[in-house]
């Protein structure tokens, strides 16, 4: 007997019926996935007929809020080179900044974090976190040595990851059932212009900290501390936001309170899509967070140049795949039923091989970069619909802790992108970063594409 798709297994599970669009995600100036938009099956869930002012408004800050903070990631992408002369390390430090204190550190203290948001007022959480992440960006800019500079921004990822599955269990609780794909791809759209900004006015950003701040210190120091401002008006902006009460679901049930109870009973068809995410992840991480460096490296250019085309690319991709990938869901479940997801990400995981395979050869910036977008246009169009899956799936109680594990999950496989790329450009390769971008993304997109064809079968 042939085994159902694993996403097909989930969603029968649930006794419900979905429409299931697009997503991308972001994190830190670099894709990690995961933003999605859904409408809901029929069974239970309270219905909010139209929009509040204070629901539209509060959706709106948490998209601004998760934007300034992707900017952050993005604007510390295109200091690596300042930061990595500054403290005297090498390609496998900086791989193990950007995924080991980037990613896995975070996402995974955000984890305990997102079960006292499931069980507290999320508002009052949402403004800890900003306060948190203004205070360790202060931290970070005036850190003596690198082991306090890597403390102080794995702590404020901590932040910033603990922020998202928050936001996610916020959402269904704020936008009527109508506009939740709006809502959902909104928050997605800041998040992406967020991410892009950090990397175009990266430069801009250096300038005004400089010009702004009269002690001595490196730019980058300075332009850190700048972006840390930020947080005072975020946080009187939130006083503002409404903390909505969370809706319950009649199907939901006191066993479903237990998240060990719930992945037992979903633990093969989540094993198998975390086999395609997680090793699509691996690929994505490899090339986001180190490119602006292994371009400076290899082709000599000015890093403002390269910010600017990095956030013009960022943003393109990020928001441009949502309405194809959206239009590809809808045009292939005619067709192929609840497998059309594990087709799509499989496809553009295959389909980003060869962008990934020239970056081993090309000679020219311009080309390059073109090869990028495409490599991230791809992937983003391939990291669809997971959000939007746990938002229909989980029980209302689990669902800040789902997101926030989810997130934990997927970072291990993302923190091992940039690590191995460090290392291998380290010990293997003399410095040529581009080329171990190139080497670690293959076989991973690889395994992401293999593993998509299982799920299908």
């Amino acid at each position: 007997m042939q085994e159902k798709p694993a996403i097909e297994n989930i969603a029968n599970a649930s006794q419900k019926r979905f429409t299931w669009p697009a997503t991308v995600g972001i994190e830190g100036g670099v894709v990690i996935a995961i933003i999605a938009a859904a409408t809901p099956g029929e069974i239970g869930e309270p219905s909010r007929a139209a929009w509040t002012i204070p629901a539209l408004f509060t959706v709106a800050f948490l998209g601004v809020t998760a934007g300034v903070q992707m900017s952050d990631r993005g604007l510390q992408s295109i200091l690596l080179s300042p930061i990595q002369s500054s403290f005297d390390v090498g390609d496998a430090t900086i791989g193990a900044l950007q995924g080991l204190a980037g990613v896995l550190v975070a996402s995974a203290i955000a984890v305990p974090i997102a079960r006292l948001a499931d069980r507290m007022s999320r508002k009052r959480v949402l403004i800890g976190l900003i306060a948190g992440w203004s205070a360790l960006m202060v931290v970070s800019a005036l850190a003596p040595n690198f082991p306090l500079f890597f403390i102080g921004r794995a702590a404020s990822g901590v932040t910033e990851f603990a922020m998202i599955p928050i936001v996610y269990s916020m959402i269904p609780d704020l936008a009527p059932e109508r506009y939740r794909v709006a809502a959902n791809l909104s928050f997605a759209a800041l998040m992406a212009a967020g991410a892009g900004a950090g990397y175009y006015f990266g430069d801009d950003i250096v300038r005004a900290g400089d010009a702004v701040f009269a002690f001595s210190a490196e730019p980058w120091r300075k332009a850190i501390l700048l972006l840390s401002l930020a947080g005072a008006p975020l946080i009187v902006a939130a006083l503002f936001t409404v903390d909505p009460r969370r809706l319950v679901i009649s199907s939901d049930s006191p066993v479903s309170a237990s998240l060990i109870a719930f992945l037992r009973e979903r633990w093969r068809a989540v094993g198998l899509f975390v086999g395609v995410a997680g090793s699509l992840m691996i690929a994505v991480q490899a090339l986001n967070p180190l490119i602006a460096l292994a371009l400076e490296r290899r082709f000599g250019a000015d890093m403002r140049v390269i910010g600017h085309a990095l956030g013009i690319v960022t943003l393109l991709t990020s928001i441009g795949c949502l309405p194809v990938a959206g239009y590809l869901d809808q045009a292939l479940r005619r067709r192929f039923g609840l497998a059309a997801r594990p087709i799509i990400m499989g496809a553009g995981a295959f389909g980003a091989i060869p962008c990934a395979a020239l970056l081993l050869t090309v000679g020219d910036i311009d080309v390059a970069l073109v090869l990028v977008g495409l490599f991230l246009f791809l992937t983003c169009i391939a990291n669809a619909l997971v959000p939007t899956m746990l938002q229909d799936l989980t029980p209302v109680a689990l669902r800040a802790r789902s997101f926030a594990v989810w997130s934990f999950v997927v970072s291990i496989f993302c923190a091992v992108g940039p690590m191995v790329v460090g290392a291998v450009s380290d010990f293997y390769l003399g410095g040529q970063l581009l080329t171990a971008i190139a080497v670690t993304a293959i076989p991973a997109l690889l395994l992401s594409a293999g593993c998509a064809v299982r799920s299908v079968r």
